[in-house]
């Protein structure tokens, strides 16, 4: 009997758990602070879960953990920051299947588009990681003077960076934006894709399982327009990354930054993603330092 009720055609199909996802901030996932979720839907507008929205409380909340988690972030070698963006990779590696699935469903891609997407992701990390003991050399220099001084130029951080990830690249625009500040020694709040916030959650996921310190990087899921004016605005945010920013907001968004000195990056109408990124968003959150020394002392 209990075979053949396990065979039976009027056994009840299996109910998928639906997920509601949460914030990433300060190495935690706590619940938005209102209470409030939002459906997500793929790409043919089915249904796929429930994610956090964000409120201005939570963004602040962001930033206080990005400013926490910022002077030992920044004093860490440059090997060590290496080191610990290629563990990402290595764990996004390992979740590669998961992400087909969540970047296929956001997107609207096949398996095999989809995973053509998330291999560009995981090298891409790769890339900035490969960066982090070069940078230096790179960007900076031993500047000729008159006079017998040495006279040094050197990179260093700006701060706490809030970016607004690009709304239809739901990984590879993400970990595009995300990257090259973290690896140069700056801390993130970074707002996900309103429409396509998985990707992003998932990753959060990964970072909090591989070496990467609370509050370096915190996700927000939620409405862009309800949260990247406080972003823009907040007093302790060093520079803004409006790379999926709608073109009718940005210039509200600089007017917004303008209340302190704040580095903000234009979004590219054009940008191409899968293309080689170069340095200019890596050097877009740097500031050069530059260091007089007397010659023989």
């Amino acid at each position: 009997m209990a075979e053949q009720n396990a065979t039976s055609p009027n056994t009840a199909a299996r109910i998928a758990v639906r997920k509601t996802y949460k914030l990433y901030i300060g190495g935690a996932f706590p619940r938005s602070e209102s209470g409030r979720s939002y459906e997500v839907t793929a790409a043919d507008g089915s249904f796929l879960a429930n994610a956090a929205l964000a409120s201005r409380k939570d963004a602040r909340d962001a930033v206080v953990a990005a400013r926490g988690a910022f002077a030992k972030w920044s004093a860490a070698t440059a090997y060590n920051r290496g080191q610990v963006l290629y563990r990402v990779a290595e764990v996004l590696e390992g979740r590669r299947a998961q992400f087909v699935d969540e970047v296929g469903a956001a997107e609207g891609l096949d398996a095999r588009a989809a995973g053509l997407v998330v291999d560009a992701a995981i090298d891409r990390w790769v890339w900035y990681a490969g960066w982090s003991d070069k940078i230096a050399q790179v960007l900076g220099g031993t500047n000729p003077v008159a006079g017998p001084y040495f006279d040094f130029s050197i990179p260093e951080p700006s701060g706490v960076v809030a970016v607004v990830a690009p709304q239809h690249s739901s990984l590879l625009g993400l970990v595009s934006v995300v990257a090259p500040a973290v690896v140069g020694g700056c801390t993130v709040v970074v707002l996900a894709s309103e429409e396509r916030p998985l990707p992003a959650v998932t990753l959060s996921e990964v970072l909090a399982t591989s070496d990467v310190p609370g509050g370096v990087v915190n996700v927000l899921t939620g409405r862009t327009a309800e949260v990247a004016p406080w972003l823009a605005a907040h007093m302790d945010v060093n520079a803004l990354d409006l790379a999926g920013a709608a073109p009718a907001d940005v210039q509200a968004l600089e007017v917004a930054a303008a209340d302190n000195l704040k580095r903000v990056r234009r979004p590219d109408p054009v940008e191409d993603w899968a293309a080689e990124p170069g340095l200019d968003r890596l050097r877009a959150f740097l500031e050069t330092k530059t260091v007089w020394h007397p010659v023989g002392i």
